[in-house]
């Protein structure tokens, strides 16, 4: 009996499987890949062809994996949120800018609502500092305001904003973050740093309900699918997260599939069904590895480190401070992967990374486990002894390399100097040692562009056109590896997505350009159209 199917062909066909790179034709059936191979053969087969796609000279890979966001915030923003961010992101250059676009917004808005204003970046702007809490009173007394860091790890509250979240001068510092207090009189600056301090105004889905996720939801799909992108993530997902995922309607299909990443903190009463959550029976929506972190961000010099800044701006804590109590951090380690599940930790400073290693170290010790991929989140700053390591004990990576364009010349002057600087997301290192990597743009910190992202890998160049390490360049296959089988396999998906195989979903990017035969050819190089489950759900002509 035959089957309606879809032939793919006249075109660069790049797998992504070792084992046969490159073939003349794609069949699917469906949602799925029935073969792959010579063209001429294809047609001859028993199955019908209802459909041709000729490539006319095109690339077809598999569709883009974000391999670390946070799928829907950049939704939230578009909609709902106060853009600051500033060159190269944004063209918010000013404080009075900033200011102004606050004002304009709580003039929009009901007196006692939130105005949130995010991406605000305070090494990129003219000021070179964050707003204050005076600055924001006199947008509003009227209504909380909040504005986050670019990087989501600190922020700035007007004095309505402190009284909602009910937060005082007796106020204690948590571990890992503290609130800015004057110096004299112990009175809150409105300066909040670190996610604990923060608590619920550093949740993505702050001031977000039902309503609005879906609404963002459908914005950020949208975006993404235009980017080639049809598996995305979201990496750190609190109960209110999960909730808001589980709403989607049983049956229904989002148009975007997802792996989620609950917060560690949850287990082990999430897999202990404890936790009262109606998790629906989707194909769409799967939970991933539990997430920890042990350290914040380099832009506010929280990322901990194992030697000074280069100018360090805050005397009292040169080298960035730990996010987390390190023995209570290696129990949160033990537990989760004697549980048998995996872990992601955002570790940015090799200090950071040492102490996840140690961790993973001490809990291999003790229960022994294959295949475990317990993966380094940015790793931004990783030494050849800890690619070393992980090589031994089965760590992978996934590396911030947006960071080399949108704040390496910041790294190069003034957060890592020259020298480390120039090693930054060291891909080709960890290329050369066997350690499996991925890269990507943790939306809403960058834009999800993996073309661009593979731009950074490739080419490695800052937003002011300087080369920074120009021997952690990698190729363009290894980027697009890095965004599709490599991926997959980083959360156990491998059998499902990443790459051009029979069986497999019919996911795919088509390329304007074949960039790995002419990578000078990558800047130039767009998607043409997306398919995701064998539909075509994106194209640009």
């Amino acid at each position: 009996m035959s089957r309606s199917t879809t032939l793919y062909f006249n075109g660069d066909i790049l797998t992504m499987d070792d084992d046969q790179p490159k073939v003349q034709a794609v069949l699917t059936g469906g949602d799925r890949i029935l073969a792959i191979g010579d063209e001429a053969e294809l047609r001859a087969g028993p199955d019908r062809i209802v459909e041709e796609v000729d490539l006319r000279g095109r690339c077809l890979i598999p569709a883009f994996i974000d391999p670390h966001g946070h799928f829907p915030d950049p939704g939230f923003i578009a909609l709902f949120r106060v853009d600051l961010a500033a060159p190269p992101r944004g063209d918010c250059s000013t404080m009075a800018e900033a200011l102004d676009r606050l004002s304009t917004k709580a003039a929009q808005t009901p007196g006692g609502e939130w105005v949130m204003g995010v991406l605000f970046d305070n090494t990129a702007i003219a000021e070179n500092r964050m707003p204050t809490l005076a600055e924001l009173n006199r947008v509003s007394t009227d209504h909380p305001i909040w504005v986050i860091h670019a990087s989501g790890h600190n922020g700035v509250a007007n004095s309505l904003a402190l009284e909602t979240q009910g937060l005082t001068a007796d106020t204690p510092d948590p571990v890992g973050g503290r609130f800015g207090r004057d110096p004299q009189t112990g009175a809150l600056t409105g300066l909040i740093e670190g996610i604990s301090a923060m608590g619920d105004l550093g949740a993505t889905d702050f001031l977000i309900d039902g309503a609005r996720f879906w609404q963002g939801f459908d914005a950020c799909r949208d975006n993404y699918l235009a980017q080639g992108v049809t598996f995305a993530q979201n990496a750190w997902a609190s109960k209110r997260l999960l909730e808001h995922f589980a709403g989607l309607p049983e049956g229904h299909d989002p148009g975007i599939d997802l792996v989620l990443l609950p917060e560690a903190a949850l287990e082990p009463g999430l897999s202990q069904g404890k936790i009262d959550l109606d998790w629906p029976d989707t194909p769409y929506f799967s939970l991933g590895p539990r997430k920890l972190f042990t350290d914040g961000a380099f832009q506010l010099q929280t990322a901990y480190l194992t030697t000074p800044y280069h100018r360090p701006s805050n005397p009292t804590a040169p080298s960035g401070m730990p996010y987390c109590d390190e023995e209570e951090f290696a129990e949160n380690v033990t537990k989760l992967h004697g549980m048998g599940l995996q872990i992601h930790c955002h570790c940015n400073g090799d200090a950071g990374t040492d102490m996840f290693l140690d961790a993973i170290s001490d809990a291999l010790a003790t229960n022994p486990r294959d295949d475990h991929r317990h993966t380094v989140i940015h790793g931004q700053v990783l030494r050849d002894d800890q690619l070393h390591r992980m090589a031994n004990m089965g760590v992978t990576i996934s590396f911030f390399s947006a960071h080399i364009h949108f704040w390496g010349d910041r790294h190069f002057d003034t957060f890592l100097g020259p020298s480390r600087a120039e090693r930054i997301s060291p891909a080709a290192s960890a290329e050369k040692m066997g350690v499996p990597f991925t890269i990507h743009n943790d939306a809403s910190v960058t834009p999800t562009r993996p073309l661009h992202l593979a731009h950074c890998a490739v080419n490695r160049r800052t937003a002011t056109g300087r080369v920074l390490g120009e021997d952690e360049r990698i190729s363009v296959l290894s980027t697009f590896k890095a965004q599709t089988i490599t991926a997959a396999w980083q959360v156990f998906q491998e059998g499902e997505r990443g790459s051009i195989e029979p069986g497999k979903l019919a996911d795919f990017a088509i390329l304007t350009h074949n960039p790995v035969a002419r990578p000078e050819l990558l800047s130039q190089t767009r998607v043409a159209r997306t398919i995701r489950r064998g539909t075509c759900v994106y194209r640009s002509e």
